[in-house]
């Protein structure tokens, strides 16, 4: 056989496993259900689900383009390096070459095969210990992420803020949307650690703080995570404005408990009540979704509750910048001189490291 041939006939292989790993047949007929609901009249008596609508299909539109070219392209290939004619020999290995550099590209979708990778994320920050220097740590974790989604031209939306008494926040929750969110953002759950000479003590001495980020993928669908309505225990509360004490509250502030695995969500964002509700619930879903992966369970009644102890224990990153400048990754070992960048959003390098070894393991 001959040579560009057996070499094009490997490509096309390549591709078809590709193709079959990204589950490509699935998210055609994806595709075509959104299709359907986007040329629907009525969509836009809903204009924020009719926005939703479109975006998801220009999400996954941008997902298969590539991949329906790749298979087109191989096909032709072989069918005309079938024909064996061989003033067309050179042109055809120009193509050959051409459609594995693009395919190189293309195989770093295969990183984001998990259920839910291409979702949204929803991102939580917790100051940890060190009092004001881990709430002002949390504040510098919050704005790394938000540079890290305005660089790649994610929509940020602010879910709930917990501000600090004397200098940063104490929590944070908010939404990062964009092409694999989640699956690119993953890695960041865990412990996240800084070593640096404190501007909140007289003494200016060094010191050590820590936060905890929260990553999940957004569950935004409820029959994508079936949660049984008895196993909730939903309580309303009078939530707090800016105004100072007891100015502009109101009893619109929720808290729902899932009763088996003991996990609660509380929502106050100075919006209606029914708004508060629908997105605790979505947390919710996101979380009991994370748990399921993380449990390997296959129905949500088989989840146990997340161990808060452990998690905290998950110490990933280290940011240093006092005696010396460096953040390492303790998984990966990656690291860089320039925390600098790294906090400005400088991010990609992590990211990448962390899904490549997931995808060699």
């Amino acid at each position: 056989m001959d040579p560009l041939l057996t070499e094009a006939l490997e490509l096309q292989k390549q591709i078809n496993n590709a193709v079959t790993r990204l589950g490509i047949t699935k998210l055609e007929k994806q595709k075509a259900e959104i299709d359907v609901r986007a040329a629907d009249p009525n969509l836009w008596q809903d204009p924020e689900k009719a926005q939703a609508v479109l975006r998801e299909q220009a999400s996954l539109e941008r997902r298969l383009e590539p991949w329906r070219k790749r298979l087109a392209d191989a096909k032709e290939l072989v069918e005309l390096l079938g024909l064996n004619d061989e003033s067309l020999q050179a042109e055809l290995t120009e193509k050959l070459q051409a459609i594995t550099e693009l395919f190189e590209v293309d195989k770093e979708a295969l990183k984001f095969t998990g259920p839910h990778d291409a979702n949204a994320a929803i991102v939580s920050i917790h100051a940890g210990a060190g009092g004001t220097d881990a709430q002002d740590w949390a504040q510098m974790l919050l704005r790394m992420y938000v540079r890290y989604a305005e660089k790649n031209g994610w929509k940020v939306s602010m879910i709930d803020e917990s501000v600090g008494e004397e200098a940063g926040i104490k929590s944070a929750t908010f939404e990062l949307d964009g092409d694999f969110a989640y699956g690119k953002l993953q890695g960041e759950h865990g412990v996240h650690r800084l070593v640096r000479l404190s501007p909140f003590n007289a003494d200016h001495l060094r010191q050590t703080s820590f936060a905890k980020v929260e990553v999940l993928p957004k569950i935004d669908q409820p029959d994508e995570v079936e949660i049984d309505e008895k196993d909730l225990k939903i309580d309303v509360f009078r939530s707090g404005g800016h105004g100072g004490q007891s100015v502009n509250t109101t009893d619109s502030a929720v808290r729902v408990t899932h009763l088996p695995t003991g996990i609660v969500v509380s929502i106050q964002n100075e919006r209606s009540q029914l708004q508060n509700k629908e997105t605790a619930m979505t947390i919710l879903r996101s979380r009991l979704a994370q748990l399921q992966t993380e449990q390997h369970a296959e129905k949500i009644s088989e989840l146990k509750g997340p161990s808060e102890q452990a998690a905290w224990g998950n110490q990933i990153r280290s940011y240093v910048l006092h005696p010396y400048k460096q953040v390492k990754d303790l998984r990966t070992r990656h690291e860089s001189s320039d925390p600098d960048a790294v906090l400005g959003g400088d991010l990609d390098p992590f990211i990448d490291a962390y899904l490549d070894q997931n995808l060699q393991a």
